[in-house]
């Protein structure tokens, strides 16, 4: 990477600062403002920080391509597709008329305070973005050489220090930005290899017949348990958070069926340049990083720049809204219920 790169990425790092930061009012936010930002959420808000949401294991799923091919979709993304194709079908609507703040609220109110307590442990242990950070430091040593323990806690720092200051305002501004810089690099790398090598004849002829068929060399039972694995997203907190933020159940509804489609869109150029990193570079000794060898290998300066952000902006919109969910799962769902500590005093 040259001067022109990073002085694009240290430009995004800042506007992120910037778009995320909000002064706090002298008086403490309520609990329903910081946690569900006022549950005012708009259709592009609800569709930006869902579809960013997801995706912070980006540097898996070129890995995964690298070395199945095409059935990085079959498990990576259809079966997710079906899974919130349901929730909005289903419970969408439910969870936004039930006008509560998490999950453990609606615990509480059918099995009481201690399945709360015991269901919010559960939660936050779910919503720990460790598998994440580790991402954002794979991601950070490739970009400026740094070891894993200092981009994780480099990169943490950063994203928890904005939702810190503003909440879930602040979470959903920011990935409104990071939505669209996932797109755009994906995009710019897409074409440029189309533009450069062609298309589906140029994959055909340059992948191993594996890569190729649905199954990518695995056996039926292990493409099928994903579809099981799946079924989590009828219980993922992100879900819920922004279904619980919307500023209707329409909007609720509405918004996954849209997230659904970019959901498609992302992985269909995700999936294409993870099999032209496997064509171009068949002897990379690590596929975790074929996305940004191949943007390495392929992209000008300032391009090289632009994909840097979009593969940053996808982890970090997922660090940030899973540390933000961890973070008010334990103060507003363990501490709060054990505690009895006011509202005003966890936000």
């Amino acid at each position: 990477m040259t001067t022109i790169d990073y002085a694009i990425i240290i430009i995004y790092l800042a506007g992120l600062l910037v778009i995320g930061i909000t002064r706090r009012s002298g008086s403490q936010e309520s609990a329903s403002g910081f946690i569900l930002g006022g549950r005012m959420l708009t259709l592009p808000a609800f569709i930006a920080t869902l579809v960013s949401t997801w995706y912070g294991g980006i540097l898996g799923v070129g890995e995964y391509t690298f070395r199945y091919g095409i059935s990085n979709w079959l498990v990576f993304g259809v079966p997710y597709y079906i899974a919130a194709l349901l929730f909005a079908l289903f419970l969408a609507k439910k969870a936004r008329r039930a006008k509560i703040l998490t999950i453990p609220d609606r615990l509480d109110s059918v099995y009481g305070r201690a399945t709360a307590v015991a269901g919010s442990v559960i939660l936050f242990l779910m919503t720990l973005p460790g598998a994440y950070v580790l991402m954002l430091a794979v991601l950070m040593k490739f970009l400026f050489g740094w070891p894993l323990w200092q981009g994780a806690i480099i990169g943490t720092i950063f994203s928890l220090f904005y939702v810190h200051m503003g909440g879930f305002r602040s979470v959903v501004r920011t990935d409104l930005l990071q939505f669209g810089l996932m797109f755009l690099g994906f995009i710019v790398l897409f074409i440029t290899l189309i533009s450069r090598y062609g298309g589906l004849d140029f994959i055909t002829a340059s992948l191993p017949n594996d890569h190729l068929a649905w199954h990518g060399g695995n056996t039926v039972g292990y493409v099928a348990v994903w579809y099981v694995i799946a079924l989590a997203t009828l219980i993922e907190p992100a879900f819920y958070q922004r279904c619980y933020a919307a500023r209707s159940e329409a909007i609720a509804r509405k918004g996954i069926f849209f997230s659904i489609l970019f959901w498609i869109v992302f992985d269909f150029l995700t999936t294409s340049c993870g099999l032209y990193a496997r064509a171009l570079l068949p002897d990379l000794a690590d596929p975790i990083s074929s996305f940004p060898a191949l943007a390495a290998e392929v992209l000008p300066p300032g391009l090289l720049g632009l994909f840097a952000l979009a593969l940053l902006a996808t982890v970090m919109s997922t660090v940030d809204s899973y540390s933000f969910l961890a973070a008010s799962t334990f103060s507003r769902d363990i501490i709060w219920r054990l505690f009895k500590i006011p509202d005003k005093d966890i936000t």
